[in-house]
């Protein structure tokens, strides 16, 4: 996985669910949701002890995609590490009314590595396509990687719950599991929280692999915010933290 993918990974794959005491059923909550437009998470990326630049989720705005009404979200990363330069874009177009995914477009910069590419994704006819490649099957209200986390803030997940999702809109990944871990209070730029750690497993060789060691901070608060994150693989670790917080108005998005 590519330097800027695995950051992208880190908060476009998993996020908590509601509270359950026993492994439960893909069932995620739709109304209403903990996100509105404005809202922008700003963090602070290093790999071991390098600082390795900054990324931004933003929930940009409401657009129309084949007539259905959208989210339009942002995440981009900017940085690096030395003599490695990255500059990544990932758009997601989310349906306001069920929350699965429209489209999902990708442009990379990465040193001297390029390349754009658009994922039309259509649950009206079970079908995705990649740039003009032909049509293949998705799953029933499918996800790609940056709408998932906004579909499950809107669910939520306690300690000692296990989730097994299908949503994911290749359907080769999955399942992504998502498990309870603990609680904690957690103290990152953007302040001190009250968290659940959720540990996210995905059928992928990048960060939430089923033999890494990934773990997610979610605030416990109506927002369910991503505030931490830590992993390691065979030569390094990686930590996301949240430096700073936008809130768009929830008054709005309900």
């Amino acid at each position: 996985m590519r330097t800027a993918a695995v950051i992208a990974a880190a908060f476009f794959i998993a996020g908590p669910l509601p509270a359950q005491t026993a492994t439960a059923e893909s069932g995620l909550s739709m109304a209403p949701v903990p996100f509105a437009v404005g809202e922008e998470l700003v963090f602070h990326a290093k790999f071991g002890v390098i600082p390795a630049g900054t990324a931004r989720m933003r929930v940009e705005g409401i657009d129309t995609v084949r007539g259905r009404v959208a989210y339009h979200v942002v995440f981009a990363v900017d940085g690096g590490v030395p003599f490695f330069r990255v500059h990544d874009r990932y758009e997601s177009w989310i349906d306001v009314a069920t929350l699965s995914s429209l489209r999902h477009r990708q442009e990379i910069s990465e040193g001297r590595y390029s390349r754009k590419t658009t994922y039309e994704i259509m649950p009206e006819s079970g079908q995705y396509r990649k740039n003009d490649e032909p049509s293949r099957p998705t799953v029933a209200n499918p996800l790609d990687d940056g709408s998932f986390i906004y579909a499950v803030r809107a669910a939520g997940v306690r300690v000692g719950e296990t989730r097994r999702d299908d949503r994911y809109f290749m359907p080769d990944r999955n399942p992504v599991v998502l498990t309870g871990v603990r609680e904690d209070t957690v103290s990152v730029g953007a302040g001190t929280f009250a968290t659940t750690i959720v540990r996210p497993t995905i059928k992928t060789g990048g960060i939430f692999s089923e033999s890494g060691e990934a773990q997610v901070w979610f605030t416990n608060d109506e927002r369910r915010l991503p505030v931490l994150l830590k992993t390691k693989f065979s030569r390094f670790s990686l930590t996301l933290s949240l430096e700073s917080v936008t809130h768009g108005d929830l008054a709005v998005a309900r």
